[in-house]
């Protein structure tokens, strides 16, 4: 099954989320409502439900840190996650600052994203958009 690229989207946004909770080692229950809030949001459109998606994303990125991998698997979902690059990094930024500070882990996480992964996604859509781009 194709997924739309809002749905694309989304499973990216919940692995970045579970990846941004888990780097640091502490999960708190602030992140987990927040997470929690993000998902029930979403507009699901796949046959697996949110929950059994969310649980296969926390033993994908437990595999993920253990392995010392969070920056390529960070940078694997930059495709999904630049359909809204500003709906990805403000998610980013909440999970990461819910609990009161961003740790070290986080903050590279962070810097990562918005330099490199969204930053073109987040560098034109504030361009103007010319008249030529129009038609």
């Amino acid at each position: 099954m194709q997924l739309s690229h809002e749905q694309a989207f989304n499973q990216a946004l919940i692995r970045l989320s579970v990846l941004l909770y888990q780097v640091d080692g502490k999960v708190t229950l602030s992140e987990q409502d927040y997470l929690e809030s993000i998902i029930n949001e979403l507009n699901w459109q796949s046959p697996i439900c949110r929950e059994a998606f969310f649980t296969d994303a926390i033993y994908q990125t437990r595999q993920v840190l253990d392995a010392g991998e969070e920056q390529h698997y960070l940078r694997t979902l930059q495709s999904d996650l630049i359909y809204n690059a500003d709906k990805a990094l403000e998610v980013a930024m909440g999970i990461t600052g819910i609990d009161g500070e961003r740790s070290e882990e986080e903050t590279e996480l962070l810097s990562l994203l918005t330099h490199k992964v969204l930053a073109k996604a987040l560098v034109n859509r504030a361009k103007p958009v010319s008249s030529q781009e129009l038609n």
